[in-house]
């Protein structure tokens, strides 16, 4: 029976031209989707970067049913489910030293506006309740909730959302420089940039802001890599004023740098972590926030008791359906060593990704770990030619994400070498075109 398409309203898509041509999905296992006329596709986005254990987990799928037969639901408001604090506890072995304690949400938008709360809770607690400013940067993408959208640099995200009434968020400069064109891994310019934060706080008053938000990869507008230095400039900045340093790793955590999370493999640890997607390798939503000790500390200990200690919270944090997921999630990455396997790879992933150069359609590389941004040549309007070319792309056989006019390539960590061969030649074949 046909699928009626004419009662959902999609995300982040163009209605009128999924109506005219859809693309639905109908099955998934490994690194491989089949959509609804029976085709395979290969997956060069792990989903929308949530399945780094890829498609189709058995372990997972029990771990779920055997909740959902045993304790389908409980709130956490006053009650808990003991899973919840096994999450935790295991979380906080994989998380930099100190962030060890997690509150639990259900994406990671609502991650980033959880975060920005305890941000102005803490700093509440400690008698500075003025500071109320964030700083993010352009280009910057942190969910879709309202305080997201203040924080994101997107304009198109921003437009007609980020008016009156939003929390007050200064922008540094994004990263990018013309002289890291090709430029993979860090790009060796461009550490300086950090120095934006000290202009701000010129300008407005270190003790007016609360904290800075960055993800550690620019994932969502086209993966741009941090220059080599620029994060840890950023944290000495925040130190000397007051200022909590918060990474964003929606997209970058559970082993798409090479190790459990950006923060990790580029040494610079934040006091907050934002957490989602693949937590539960995509499975069943659901998100985190990591919270540095001695910031969780502050906001209890102020606390007179009787009461929450932070008045905020989701129906379905800490969904004990969600906590089996993950820890079915956990549980893979462990024993099958996927975060090992996936920095194994990525040499040979930006290798590869190097032999796109001087393709008709490409006009920059940008790569770390198993995260790649593949920009395209301008087309017509912004945006208008990765359309066509995501489009291209799936009717060769690959689902990619796009954004603009950049791909953005993050195939499962688990893929094997075979399958990233057929990968890169869908993408060669494509991105050779003259015209598209």
């Amino acid at each position: 029976m046909a699928t009626n398409l004419n009662h959902q309203w999609m995300p982040f898509t163009d209605n009128r031209e999924f109506q005219r041509a859809p693309q639905l999905f109908v099955r998934a296992e490994g690194v491989r989707y089949w959509n609804a006329e029976g085709r395979e596709l290969l997956d060069g986005s792990s989903g929308l970067f949530c399945s780094a254990a890829g498609h189709g987990r058995t372990e997972i799928a029990e771990a779920v049913c055997k909740q959902l037969l045993t304790l389908d639901f409980t709130p956490h408001f006053q009650r808990a489910s003991p899973l919840s604090f096994e999450l935790a506890e295991r979380l906080s072995e994989l998380l930099p030293a100190g962030l060890n304690k997690l509150f639990f949400t259900n994406s990671g938008s609502e991650s980033v506006d959880s975060a920005m709360k305890i941000a102005l809770a803490y700093h509440r607690a400690r008698g500075e309740a003025q500071r109320t400013r964030f700083v993010s940067r352009e280009w910057a993408y942190h969910g879709v909730n309202f305080g997201g959208v203040a924080l994101s640099g997107m304009m198109r995200n921003r437009q007609a959302f980020a008016t009156g009434g939003l929390p007050h968020v200064s922008h540094m400069r994004h990263t990018w420089q013309e002289d890291q064109r090709y430029q993979l891994g860090e790009p060796q310019q461009g550490a300086d940039l950090a120095s934006d934060l000290e202009r701000i706080i010129a300008m407005h008053g270190g003790d007016s802001i609360a904290a800075c938000f960055v993800e550690p990869i620019a994932g969502s507008i086209g993966v741009y890599v941090p220059p080599a230095g620029y994060l840890k400039r950023l944290r000495d900045i925040c130190d000397k004023h007051g200022i909590l340093l918060v990474f964003d790793e929606v997209i970058t955590g559970f082993g798409r740098t090479g190790q459990a999370f950006a923060a990790q493999s580029f040494d610079v640890k934040p006091d907050l972590i934002t957490l989602a997607k693949a937590l539960t390798n995509g499975a069943i939503p659901m998100g985190a926030v990591a919270i540095d000790e001695g910031v969780y500390d502050t906001v209890i200990n102020a606390s007179k008791g009787g009461g929450p200690e932070l008045f905020h919270g989701y129906t379905y944090s800490g969904h004990p359906v969600a906590c089996a997921a993950a820890l079915a999630s956990l549980d893979i990455y462990r024993d099958e060593d996927v975060f090992g396997k996936g920095a194994q790879l990525a040499p040979y992933f930006l290798e590869s990704l190097s032999g796109l150069k001087g393709l008709a359609q490409v006009s920059d590389l940008r790569g770390y770990g198993l995260l790649s941004g593949i920009q395209l040549t301008p087309g017509e309007t912004p945006g208008a030619k990765g359309a066509r070319v995501q489009r291209a792309l799936y009717d060769a056989g690959l689902h990619v994400k796009t954004t603009g006019d950049a791909i953005i390539f993050a195939p499962a960590l688990v893929t094997g070498r075979a399958d990233l061969d057929a990968m890169f030649g869908l993408l060669k074949d494509t991105l050779s075109r003259e015209a598209l």
